[in-house]
């Protein structure tokens, strides 16, 4: 056989795509160079022809070796017969614990008794030989809303929380802003409020502004910590340097981040000493539950005070990390994860059904802490990315690091479970972005190499994600936008996946949009995103006009564009202003869930984000122009809430906790 033969096979057995078909419908072929740079990311030696032989010989030995599957999925709280035994005697353990779940003596078949869901690792022994089999017990479907809700038809309303201005935050929106205005959506009727990702940043790092490109999605962004809502002490600990980063209409990132910063120093030294004694057992309870994993995280924030953010210019001997820091950013991870459980107790106390809407960013940035943290999972050489689409003609690189599905199949999930288990930890809704990436992953290398498909243990990811959400109570939307597999939005259905349909984007082929009737019910139903106009930046073609100064598209093309938007204004508007005729649209569909905005309820026309820039649009940093105050008392969200309640949208106003 040739070498390149072995690469083929040796691709295949990894899960790399040998060809997909771009926007235009042509088929793009791998190259060799492609499928060795995604091969050396899921962790196999490609560094030479004698070592995609010997990788190839490996691992069909370790395959066809093999008297036991590597591992199964079963369903939990059913009996399960296995195809598997042959006279093994055998233990089932839980993962990462002593715990004996079930064991059993020598049968021709194996069968499981009803297990908790969880991830078992099934032991079995057999003519002298011990093989290890991985157990995932799984329910068969995600909570659905009406089974957490006992109602199937509710609205929320999204926001940027670093947009949210408040007379009492610092200049950034916070936790404490979180939960004021989840009380006031659920006194309109509301059944959950929803947020940009709230991962972690990087403290030491004061030029990532993106939420979509955290340092760690297991860890929460600490500047959204209240300074005036410190577990444990009282007053507040920023004033000093803070009022004139307050008083501008944008964020002002890296000024707000240092002042903000020292104020929780100070807090910290204040805790130290004069913390109630609530307080200091709250914290230390945090520390006992939390794991060697904060700790792996606070080392790598402690250690950037140092090195810098970027762990990968870090010398190949780093200073050791002082335990006083470690202990400042395990304290600043309790501070936020109190103040967010605060945010979603005081939601549902006020009436909301689901509460918080959190987002789970894609990936994170290769140079964060979840990369470095986490690196046995971790791709290298590669970044995630996504091909040619109807949203990104030109394609994307994302910049960010992959998960590697040979590496983390061997940590049985952990680093994937952890990030889940912390983002529906305190919400009753949580979003998945690209979800597709469950899937199969674009990978794009560092070589310069085309990009290619690499399939992820997709029935696996799945299950890992309904363990999770049943342990937390928690809805499921999968971002399920642009080009996706045959098949694959009704398996995430069949699952209890929401789908994610957003409105200027529902057009048929002969460019009519849907009505509302005519729309799925399995869908959380927005008009635009965080990357897409408003919707009055849609109606007057705000987007257009930026493509046109930023000379994206030429004379021609713009006169285009804007008959064609007009058109599109023109089917959606009917007697009614074209905000208002929007959310009347929304709130008769037949989705389950809809999400209005808060830029579409104040008539917002700039977007929060224009994809393909960085500092040509305020991307990630406008303020909203209304207070939290003043929203308060603003008609405009009392009107669209009387739109959703004329729909049936109401809120049941049975606030369900994940005890419940």
């Amino acid at each position: 056989m040739s070498v390149d033969q072995d690469l083929r096979a040796l691709a295949d057995l990894n899960g790399i795509l040998p060809s997909f078909y771009d926007l235009q419908g042509y088929q793009r072929h791998m190259t060799p160079d492609t499928q060795k740079a995604l091969l050396a990311g899921n962790g196999i030696d490609v560094s030479s022809d004698a070592a995609i032989r010997d990788a190839l010989g490996a691992l069909r030995h370790s395959i066809d070796d093999r008297w036991f599957p590597e591992e199964i999925i079963v369903e939990s709280g059913v009996e399960a017969p296995l195809n598997f035994g042959l006279g093994a005697e055998w233990h089932l353990r839980l993962d990462d614990t002593d715990t004996i779940a079930a064991q059993g003596e020598r049968r021709d078949h194996i069968t499981l008794p009803p297990l908790r869901s969880g991830i078992y690792e099934l032991t079995a022994e057999a003519s002298g030989r011990v093989e290890v089999v991985t157990v995932i017990a799984a329910p068969v479907r995600l909570p659905l809303i009406r089974s957490v809700t006992e109602t199937d038809r509710l609205w929320g309303l999204n926001f940027a929380l670093y947009g949210v201005r408040s007379e009492r935050n610092s200049g950034l929106g916070d936790y404490e802003d979180l939960a004021q205005m989840a009380c006031l959506a659920g006194a309109q009727g509301a059944s959950f409020v929803g947020v940009n990702p709230i991962h972690n940043m990087g403290h030491s790092n004061t030029a990532a502004i993106s939420p979509y490109s955290p340092s760690h999605r297991g860890f929460l962004n600490t500047s959204y910590i209240a300074l005036d809502a410190i577990p444990g002490l009282k007053g507040s600990f920023g004033v000093a340097g803070l009022e004139p980063v307050k008083a501008v209409g944008t964020v002002q990132y890296t000024e707000h981040k240092k002042a903000h910063n020292a104020a929780l120093e100070r807090a910290h030294a204040v805790f130290a000493t004069d913390a109630s004694e609530t307080a200091r057992h709250g914290f230390e309870a945090f520390l006992s539950a939390s794991g060697p994993a904060l700790a792996d995280f606070a080392r790598f924030e402690a250690l950037s005070e140092t090195h810098g953010p970027d762990w990968r210019i870090w010398p190949a001997q780093t200073a050791v990390a002082s335990p006083e820091r470690i202990a400042f950013y395990t304290w600043l991870q309790w501070v936020a994860q109190t103040q967010l459980a605060s945010a979603q107790t005081r939601a549902l106390d006020a009436g909301m059904a689901l509460g918080l809407y959190l987002d789970l960013a894609v990936g994170p940035r290769r140079d964060g802490a979840e990369a470095q943290c986490e690196h046995a999972a971790i791709a290298q050489g590669v970044s995630l990315g996504a091909p040619p689409d109807h949203l990104s003609p030109g394609g994307q690189n994302w910049d960010l690091a992959a998960f590697a599905p040979r590496k983390l199949k061997a940590q049985r999930y952990a680093p994937l479970r952890r990030i889940l288990a912390s983002t529906m930890q305190h919400a009753g809704i949580i979003r998945i972005d690209h979800v597709l990436g469950l899937n199969r992953s674009f990978w794009l290398p560092d070589d310069g190499s085309p990009g290619g498909y690499i399939r992820q243990s997709f029935d696996a990811l799945l299950a890992v994600i309904k363990i999770e959400a049943e342990r937390n109570n928690c809805v499921v939307i999968g971002e399920d936008l642009g080009l996706v597999p045959d098949g694959f939005r009704e398996t995430m259905r069949d699952s209890g996946f929401y789908g994610y349909s957003v409105l200027q984007y529902e057009k048929d082929h002969s460019g009519t949009f849907p009505a509302p009737e005519d729309g799925q019910s399995q869908v959380l139903s927005c008009f635009a995103t965080h990357d897409t106009p408003t919707v009055k930046g849609f109606e007057t073609g705000r987007d257009i006009d930026w493509w046109q100064d930023l000379e994206w598209v030429d004379g021609d093309a713009v006169s285009d564009l804007r008959t064609s938007r007009a058109e599109d204004v023109g089917k959606l508007q009917d007697e009614e202003d074209f905000v208002a005729a929007i959310h009347r649209r929304l709130a008769q569909s037949n989705a389950g869930l809809v999400a209005v905005q808060l830029d579409d309820v104040l008539s917002s026309v700039e977007a929060q984000n224009l994809p393909g820039t960085i500092d040509e649009h305020p991307n990630w940093r406008r303020k909203y122009t209304v207070s939290v105050e003043e929203l308060s008392e603003d008609g405009r969200l009392a009107g669209v809430a009387t739109l959703m309640k004329q729909a049936g949208r109401a809120s049941p106003r049975k606030g369900l906790s994940h005890e419940d």
